[in-house]
């Protein structure tokens, strides 16, 4: 017996509008003279392979009771994919607090620019680098300020892991920044012990200086560029247009080009000089601005509570659509729900269908431009980063603990075994180029103890994702439906004729569903018992 599990209609909709309008909108888009950029287009077609069976799978095997499974590839993109980015998210979440962040407070700072930097910052990945760097720069000179006004503590060592998020919830670009911050500092070093220094909440009048103190370093920045012609218009008209017209919400092509997006909800005018934008500084008047910066800092976690920094790190982690924010009116219209309510009772964005992709297009990022930033004491190349970051295990015990998980019947058990395994300390030899590495501390350190990792300790690996579906949602994704045995990868099918011959013998779509032409030809409806299989699956990389 062979099995592949299916989507609900409303979480294919996305799927089933971009098929429907993507050759479209490429042939829309060359006619205009301003083509798709090349990544862009590789990002919506290779949405559509996502989940399709017709495109290869994985086949698990249950030895017990003979049961089979077919499980589709991902696109594995970090564009705007609900399933690939619910993946990346969730093992992020779980590689920083396993392996990266120490068990210290953690603050999170969360730094909104102006239109137009936001504007140049979108395509412009050496831009954007910078800004962060001014922005970490005025942050940590006021962690270590503060941590010698209250501990007198000198020198000290700030560190950070920073998210690029492009997206608000209404699917517009408003790149951003949500650093986690070490909430302290850490001192020592240069053969004296390392201690971390907890620092009490800021005040407002710190944290506006914090964002005051990012204002004067990018304005130095901007003015010491050449560049002040809109390279991005020159080089990518397209890319200018939708990203232009993404920031002020307004329609980019068509008959309403120019007019505001339409709103739906139990709406209120706001008052004068009082927001309605979720984004707009205004709407918090306890946060900072300056220039047109806000800065946010209002969620800490503390030390040791790992299950809050987890749900922290999967929240500025997480992609910018969910499937069941989309849905389709009666009219054809569709509606996005927004993640929560804004200040005038807006509830839900309207847009045509053909305007789908011009939201989704200046959300994908562009290449070679990382969206997570280490900085600091926590940056892959600081000569102490081993010594505060959690200890990984053994590859072999790492092996050993997952087998035991997935075969563990109890969900509390089975996150009990997801911790890692105490390492004891070992000393450190020196490292080629660097200076040695300081002893352990002698006494605890003033705020929470330093970890320390173990000199032949294996690099850290990402858990594999059957596990990591234990960790999360508590899924055994390999457990037999049917006897409750652990199943096994027995094949990994790429080959498309080959897929075609498996799936028309055992009597599953063999084809992936089509896609409209650039002439708008309609495409059939999805129905629960449609033929063709969407498997968005989460355990592909098991193999």
């Amino acid at each position: 017996m062979v099995d592949y599990a299916r989507h609900e209609p409303e979480k294919t909709l996305l799927h089933e509008v971009v098929r429907e309008q993507l050759e479209g909108f490429l042939a829309a888009a060359s006619a205009r003279d301003r083509p798709v950029p090349r990544f862009v287009e590789q990002e919506l077609r290779a949405f559509l392979r996502c989940g399709i069976l017709a495109h290869g799978f994985l086949r698990l095997h249950c030895d017990d009771c003979g049961h089979d499974r077919l499980v589709a590839f991902s696109c594995k993109r970090r564009g705007f994919c609900p399933s690939c980015g619910g993946r990346r998210m969730a093992d992020t979440a779980a590689h920083l607090v396993d392996r990266v962040l120490p068990e210290v407070p953690i603050r999170q700072w969360v730094l909104t620019l102006p239109y137009l930097l936001r504007y140049r910052c979108a395509y412009d990945a050496r831009l954007t680098s910078e800004v962060l760097r001014a922005f970490l720069r005025a942050l940590f000179s006021e962690l270590r300020r503060r941590a010698r006004l209250h501990w007198g503590a000198s020198p000290e060592q700030c560190g950070s892991v920073t998210f690029i998020q492009r997206f608000g919830s209404a699917l517009d670009l408003n790149l951003h920044f949500h650093t986690l911050a070490l909430d302290g500092v850490y001192t020592g070093g240069g053969g004296e012990p390392l201690r971390f220094v907890p620092l009490p909440p800021p005040s407002p009048e710190e944290v506006a200086r914090v964002v005051a103190g990012t204002a004067r370093r990018i304005e130095r920045l901007l003015a010491g560029r050449i560049d002040d012609d809109d390279a991005l218009a020159r080089d990518e008209p397209l890319l200018a247009l939708l990203a232009a017209a993404s920031m002020r919400r307004r329609t980019a092509t068509g008959a309403q080009q120019g007019a505001q997006w339409r709103r739906l909800g139990d709406r209120i005018e706001p008052q004068d000089g009082e927001a309605s934008d979720e984004h707009d500084p205004k709407a918090l008047p306890r946060v900072p601005r300056h220039g047109g910066m806000s800065l946010h800092a209002d969620v800490a976690v503390p030390a040791r509570d790992r299950r809050r920094l987890e749900r922290l790190v999967r929240y500025v982690a997480r992609p910018p659509l969910a499937g069941d924010r989309l849905e389709a009116l009666p009219d054809g219209t569709l509606a996005l729900r927004l993640k929560t309510r804004w200040r005038d009772g807006t509830t839900h964005i309207l847009m045509e269908r053909r305007e789908l992709l011009e939201r989704l297009v200046p959300l994908i990022p562009p290449p070679r431009a990382h969206q997570v930033r280490y900085h600091g004491i926590l940056g892959p190349g600081a000569s102490m980063r081993d010594w505060i970051v959690p200890a990984a295990p053994q590859p072999a015990e790492r092996a050993v603990a997952i087998e035991a998980l997935l075969a563990t019947p109890d969900a509390a058990e089975r996150e009990a075994s997801l911790a890692p395994a105490p390492v004891p300390a070992a000393p450190s030899g020196q490292r080629a180029g660097r200076e040695p590495a300081p002893a352990p501390p002698a006494s605890p350190p003033i705020g929470a103890p330093v970890a320390h990792r173990p000199e032949e300790a294996a690099s850290p690996v990402r858990m594999r994702w059957a596990a990591l579906l234990q960790r999360v949602f508590a899924v055994d994704a390999l457990r037999c439906p049917h006897c409750g045995a652990t199943m096994r990868v027995i094949a990994a099918i790429e080959d498309p004729l080959i897929a075609h011959k498996i799936l028309a013998c055992l009597g599953l779509p063999a084809r992936a569903p089509p896609v409209a032409s650039a002439g708008g030809e309609s495409l059939p409806s999805y129905a629960p018992d449609d033929e063709w299989g969407f498997e968005q699956s989460i355990i592909y990389d098991d193999a």
